[in-house]
């Protein structure tokens, strides 16, 4: 009876382990609805044109309001299925920011990434050395864009999930738009899929993302067409948290086409000292979205370019006011007679973070008491939670004031530079026309809303005893000016007039610090 018992249970364990589980059917259906294994492993080279739009939520007009359109772009791609190498070429049209065009290319190996052009406004010192322009991408580029490689070629992801069963884990149902897809998880995507039809409808990623902390980032395939013996979607979009954030139409694709070698290599100088994919706590949000606007800096470090700069430094300017600079992004610190206080808090928590240590060690035993947002944008905004210690007053301009309370309602499990807390406790101060901020000596730090071309509720800085302004975005000081004023610079004049101030110079968000006297002639004032 023994013997026959444990006979029992072990034809029973070997009858488990030959059956297939619930994600395995689901992958194996996917894999038949798209064709078959045999049709998919045939794939050896994938060529394929199209165009893609962008639109960026936090650069929105209003805090809170409707992505902004950003881009638009011709895109050729090519791929070797093998070698994993793949070419895309763009012809890249933005409108936002400001109107230009980009054309460049991007090699992408398992090894190294490389662009071929210009690519961006941010360009690294690698790029603005080479003739022509290039350079080889950071690991966090190259790690976010092998990413979006996998999740876009998903005829590839398929048939790798259906070649490592072992890998295919079980995860929750995807719930989206009024629909519930059966979902597994594979590498660190989530791959729901259309109960009807059994094809992979979504891909999902859990992201961070510096305005609205853990967030869901998905690609959704759509318009499926068959390509000879396969079933290849020819339109899809991304969705940052159920917003709309990037579409692809595909106008063709290819099979087993010809490729030509050479234009999947990276020369070797270049491949010789270039990074390899990034691991751990890659920062893909900033790094995919910064290009949906071309601003993107390529480097290893999000703050600053790691080929040219030292790192964030405190400038002073006057006698305990520093400009933080040394990066791409700056703010202003001010130290009071019992506190200080931050204008700006660019980018991400680590450069906040930074701060807030130098602030421990210079300006022991006064606490960052006010932190004073000149407007919502994510690029300008992003490390306000580092900098908002217990009690720390958040002072925003008119308008949005519940467009941050909802920012720092939001989850922060993610968050790789900071612990997930509570910031509710945190009072929010919106500003309709001025505030003031003033200390027991005298010293002030004033805010002033100002009309302005690049967002609502934007709001311009002022130390009256250092004679300083700091604007963001609207005027980077440093950098001649102009012939001719425009918008920007124009508000910049105009808020002084209305504010009854004499700056002798400005710092700015980005650039350095110039003489105010400039501006003003330009501006006929």
């Amino acid at each position: 009876m023994k013997h026959a018992l444990a006979a029992a249970c072990g034809a029973f364990l070997l009858l488990s382990c030959a059956t297939a589980t619930r994600e395995q059917g689901l992958v194996s259906r996917a894999v038949e609805a798209m064709g078959g294994a045999q049709a998919l492993g045939a794939v050896k080279t994938v060529s394929s044109s199209g165009t893609m739009k962008w639109w960026e939520p936090e650069q929105s007009d209003m805090p809170g309001g409707e992505p902004r359109f950003s881009a638009e772009a011709k895109v050729d791609m090519v791929a070797d299925v093998a070698a994993r190498a793949s070419r895309v070429d763009y012809q890249k049209n933005f409108q936002y920011p400001s109107p230009r065009t980009f054309t460049y290319s991007e090699v992408v190996t398992p090894q190294a990434g490389y662009v071929v052009g210009v690519d961006s406004n941010g360009r690294n010192a690698e790029s603005m050395k080479a003739n022509p322009p290039a350079h080889s991408m950071s690991g966090y580029r190259l790690a976010a864009t092998q990413r979006e490689l996998r999740r876009a070629s998903i005829g590839g992801l398929i048939a790798a999930m259906h070649a490592n069963p072992q890998a295919v884990q079980p995860a929750a149902d995807i719930v989206a738009g009024g629909r519930s897809l059966p979902a597994v998880s594979y590498q660190g995507f989530i791959v729901g899929f259309d109960p009807q039809s059994g094809l992979p409808e979504r891909v999902r990623t859990l992201d961070y993302d510096n305005i609205w902390g853990d967030v869901t980032f998905d690609y959704i395939y759509t318009r499926w067409r068959d390509i000879g013996a396969l079933k290849v979607p020819m339109s899809g979009r991304y969705e940052l948290n159920g917003r709309t954030v990037q579409e692809v139409q595909l106008s063709e694709v290819r099979f087993n086409q010809p490729v030509e070698r050479a234009r999947l290599e990276i020369p070797a100088a270049v491949l010789a000292n270039a990074a390899k994919p990034a691991s751990g706590n890659v920062p893909y949000q900033w790094v995919i979205r910064r290009q949906f606007i071309g601003t993107y800096m390529d480097s290893d470090n999000v703050s600053y370019d790691t080929k040219a700069s030292t790192g964030l430094r405190l400038q002073e300017l006057s006698p305990g006011v520093f400009h933080v600079t040394g990066g791409t992004h700056n703010s202003l610190l001010v130290e009071m007679s019992d506190h200080l206080v931050v204008v700006d808090a660019p980018v991400t928590d680590a450069q906040s973070m930074w701060l807030v240590n130098e602030t421990k060690s210079k300006f022991p035993g006064k606490p960052i008491r006010w932190v004073v947002l000149t407007h919502h944008h994510m690029d300008h905004a992003g490390g306000v939670r580092g900098l908002l210690g217990e009690g720390t007053v958040l002072v925003v301009g008119q308008g949005a004031g519940a467009h941050f309370r909802r920012v720092l309602s939001a989850p922060m499990t993610r968050n790789p530079d900071l612990r997930p807390r509570d910031f509710n406790a945190n009072p929010i101060l919106e500003v309709p026309e001025s505030h003031v901020i003033s200390d027991n000596r005298g010293r002030q730090v004033i805010a002033y809303v100002m009309d302005n071309p690049h967002a609502k509720g934007m709001m311009m800085a002022w130390v009256p005893d250092a004679k300083l302004g700091f604007v963001t975005d609207i005027w980077t000081p440093g950098p001649p000016l102009p012939a001719k004023p425009n918008p920007g610079l124009v508000s910049v004049v105009n808020a002084v007039k209305k504010a009854g101030i004499q700056p002798e110079r400005f710092a700015g968000g980005h650039g350095s610090v110039a003489p105010y006297a400039q501006l003003a002639v330009l501006a006929g004032q």
